[in-house]
């Protein structure tokens, strides 16, 4: 089976996305989104089993480019189901009698609740976090139980994969713990008899990972609980959230002694009694890494760069209504949309916006997930025992390339082009640089500069200010954020954690005058 293919760097990636921006294949509006009356892509699904409804409390659509489709649901019973999105769904009228239609199988996972679903080995395997304390591991085609990861003394509330290696996972639990798993190393491997099964025991451990100085009243320190953990896209870092505070904690798993930064959002309190510190619910991330998004107890949605967090939060998403832990939000994979519990979902280039609301569900919106292949559905789950999948009406489809305030991709002049005479005219370009330097491309005619007898020369093609932008690239001082993210080969720096080492050794304080 092919493997993933990825760029060479994350910050490689960070650097093609800035120079040549984010390009989205459809666009949509908030208000085109659908989810009844049903159809082909879109509709409503019941989850229940055996005539009996059941809370779904996860749902995740496949990772994997050709199975994208494919949504698996989990709920408090201990049931996996995995659904066809692609198939003609139910309207809310039908669901009860019709979703077995498009689901594809299901089975009990574990004897308690699922909190979490996470799809490894390119959507062949599906691994599952329970109230049981443990993690199962699972071939979906064959419903084979294939492995159990035990460690925790809690129940595993979140998980999530390395962004290249299916063989490594991170998992954070109400004990107050993240744990790193490697399915390589043997050592790691036990073999329950009873059970006919393998026990997998972490790699790494961290225990205590959110706790505040405060002690109980027999003088322990109680542990807080881990809500969402995440790999950052540098293959390096983990992002962690707790239960306790707004803080998100970044750790660098060659030394898990201590995290290497924490931050924190810097907002007003909103009304003069609220006082106590509010935790984080979940945390999410765009397919390039370039942004994390942590949804606070605050009822507001906190977007951080993710080499400039240190400045704390770029941008504040207020509006929503987060009542518990079980509320989630979810960045769509193109960085463009922000989709929170209680179906509320917002533009990420315009914050200032109100959110605003899908309508459909009955009950309290908890999950949330975007589709990563088809832009502009997602999926969300409910205490109305339903799960609707939303998508875009066809009518509302369209070409285009990433929001305003994502620079332009610039297309190159094609090799014939440059070797026009130099009595061809260049037309206007197709993008620019900037939003407010929509300047097309200028040619330079042959009147301008004279030409020796016999020789043709080509136009020279040019977009505006682009010589003062390369002098300023040239002379950008290292460890700088524009000299990170389009980095000289001679720069060995690999890690979110090295570019803010980099960052602080080149803060000298101000001489006074």
């Amino acid at each position: 089976m092919a493997r993933r293919l990825r760029s060479s760097s994350f910050f490689g990636d960070l650097s093609t996305r800035e120079i040549h921006g984010l390009k989205v294949s459809k666009a949509f509006n908030i208000c085109d989104f659908s989810s009844d009356p049903g159809g082909r892509g879109n509709g409503v699904l019941s989850v229940e089993h055996r005539g009996s409804f059941t809370l779904p409390l996860s749902l995740s659509f496949c990772k994997s480019t050709e199975n994208s489709h494919l949504l698996a649901v989990s709920d408090e019973d201990g049931f996996v189901s995995i659904y066809d999105t692609r198939r003609h769904l139910p309207s809310f009228t039908s669901c009860r009698e019709k979703t077995d239609q498009a689901r594809i199988t299901e089975w009990v996972a574990h004897n308690n609740a699922i909190f979490d679903l996470c799809w490894i080995k390119d959507g062949t395997q599906i691994m599952t976090a329970s109230g049981d304390q443990t993690v199962n591991v699972w071939n979906i085609e064959t419903k084979k139980h294939l492995g159990t990861l035990v460690g925790h003394n809690g129940s595993v509330k979140s998980l999530c994969h390395h962004p290249s290696n299916p063989d490594i996972l991170v998992s954070g639990s109400r004990d107050g713990s993240f744990a790193i798993w490697d399915f390589r190393c043997d050592s790691n491997l036990k073999s329950s008899i009873s059970l006919n099964t393998n026990q997998h025991t972490p790699t790494a451990f961290v225990g205590h990972a959110h706790n505040t100085p405060k002690r109980s009243q027999r003088g322990k320190i109680a542990p807080v609980s881990i809500t969402s953990v995440l790999f950052l896209m540098d293959d390096i870092s983990i992002a962690s959230a707790g239960a306790a505070d707004s803080v998100v904690k970044l750790w660098d798993t060659r030394k898990l002694k201590s995290p290497f930064f924490e931050v924190k959002p810097q907002g007003e309190p909103q009304s003069d009694k609220e006082t106590r510190k509010h935790g984080i619910s979940s945390l999410s991330q765009d397919k390039s890494g370039a942004y994390i998004v942590a949804s606070c107890m605050d009822n507001r949605l906190y977007l951080y760069n993710t080499l400039q967090i240190n400045k704390g939060p770029a941008k504040v998403f207020s509006g929503s209504k987060i009542e518990s832990f079980f509320v989630k939000s979810a960045i769509n994979p193109e960085g463009t949309h922000i989709l929170g519990g209680n179906a509320y979902i917002w533009r990420v280039d315009k914050p200032d916006q109100a959110a605003r609301t899908l309508r459909g569900h009955e009950g309290e919106v908890t999950a949330v997930d975007w589709c990563g292949s088809e832009v502009g559905k997602f999926a969300t789950c409910s205490d109305d025992f339903t799960v609707r999948v939303w998508n875009v009406t066809k009518r509302n489809e369209a070409s285009m390339l990433s929001p305003t305030t994502v620079r332009k991709r610039i297309t190159a002049p094609s090799l014939q082009a440059r070797r026009l005479s130099f009595t061809s005219i260049v037309g206007p370009a197709i993008g620019a640089l900037e939003e407010d330097n929509d300047a097309p491309f200028t040619t330079r005619k042959p009147q301008d500069e004279p030409c020796s007898p016999g020789e043709s020369k080509s136009p020279e093609l040019r977009t505006p200010e682009s010589a003062r932008k390369r002098s300023f690239l040239c002379q950008s001082e290292e460890g700088s954020p524009l000299s990170v993210l389009s980095p000289p080969p001679s720069l060995k720096r690999k890690t979110i954690r090295d570019y803010f080492a980099s960052a602080s050794k080149n803060e000298t304080p101000s001489s006074p005058r």
